[in-house]
């Protein structure tokens, strides 16, 4: 197969050559490409050196069986259609695209069956929506999922590395704000992205409209809150779902352990420093929530893996199987 990677040198990207790498394949060719202060950067896959190229638009005009771009969304919009008109596949880490009816927004795990026969661009969801909705499929298969209320506790990783670079400083001293309103050492932070009219940030409304759009159920009523909190990789969460029928609490669990990508810890918990490098929706301390049906749960997943690459690695591999190319 003959890939490329926009953004190669960023958080993300450089975790997607070690998503690939994991999967042990053996590539064609393997193209990366970023702005131009990375140009000459050496990357590494598979142990093979890979030097960094500066992309134009000249860069996307080669086919490729996949493109990934993690490099935001302005670069996604001006350059993912160029390398849509040439390559099979392009996948998109930002949200550029996520609103688009006719751009599938996919966790493979859920709503895989849109990748079948469909080349152009696809969209990765919100780092907090994917491991949100592997375990709330799960569960609504069964039960019938109506509502969700949820607060985030999101790593400064999910900024990207200027995020890590932030946090890092403060915890040596600086008092700069760097990229966020207010210092985010020892502190949490009750806002990720800007506020909207409705009194919502841009990150509670892609929770709120990615959720659905992955689930195909409009009618479903999502109510979020998003915080960041001074934790390196790692984001946590906390799910209250209600359902249109009871749940039986055992079967739940089993539903859940059942489910792909999905880790139930039954008599424990997981925290972000102990998330190592999964590549799961981690969900613990399951319980009723206020009546039979409703449930509520602890929910931690890798962002940059799970919430990110992992997901765009796992898109590609579904879409690679489903045309015959693995």
């Amino acid at each position: 197969m003959r890939i490329a990677i926009v953004g190669a040198t960023g958080e993300v990207g450089r975790m997607m050559i070690s998503c690939l790498a994991e999967l042990n394949l053996e590539l064609d060719l393997l193209d990366l490409f970023a702005s131009a202060k990375s140009e000459g950067t050496m990357l590494y896959y598979l142990d093979h050196p890979i030097k960094v190229r500066e992309l134009t638009q000249e860069s996307l005009l080669t086919k490729y069986d996949y493109v990934f771009f993690s490099a935001g969304g302005g670069i996604a919009r001006a350059f993912a259609p160029i390398a849509a008109d040439v390559s099979e596949l392009v996948i998109d880490n930002s949200s550029a695209f996520r609103r688009e009816d006719t751009i599938p927004l996919v966790v493979p795990q859920i709503n895989g069956d849109l990748l079948l026969s469909y080349t152009g661009i696809v969209a990765n969801p919100n780092c907090s929506t994917i491991q949100m909705v592997l375990p709330l499929a799960a569960l609504d298969n069964e039960y019938g999922l109506k509502k969700v209320v949820v607060s985030t506790y999101q790593a400064v990783s999910g900024s990207g590395h200027s995020g890590v670079d932030t946090l890092k400083k403060q915890r040596r001293g600086s008092t700069l704000k760097g990229i966020y309103p207010e210092v985010i050492d020892l502190n949490v932070i009750p806002q990720i992205g800007v506020f909207l009219d409705s009194g919502y940030s841009t990150e509670e409304e892609k929770m709120d409209h990615e959720t659905r759009k992955i689930m195909r159920r409009d009618e479903i009523v999502v109510c979020a809150t998003t915080v960041r909190v001074p934790v390196l990789y790692g984001h946590s969460a906390t799910v209250y779902a209600e359902f249109e029928r009871e749940i039986e609490l055992t079967r739940a669990v089993a539903l859940l352990k059942s489910a792909e990508a999905v880790r139930v810890h039954e008599n424990s918990y997981l925290t972000p420093l102990a998330i190592g490098n999964s590549n799961e929706a981690h969900v613990s301390r399951l319980r009723y929530g206020t009546d039979k049906r409703s449930l509520t749960f602890w929910n931690v997943g890798h962002n940059v893996r799970i919430g990110a690459a992992a997901n765009a690695v796992n898109i590609m591999h579904l879409h690679a199987k489903q045309s015959g190319k693995l």
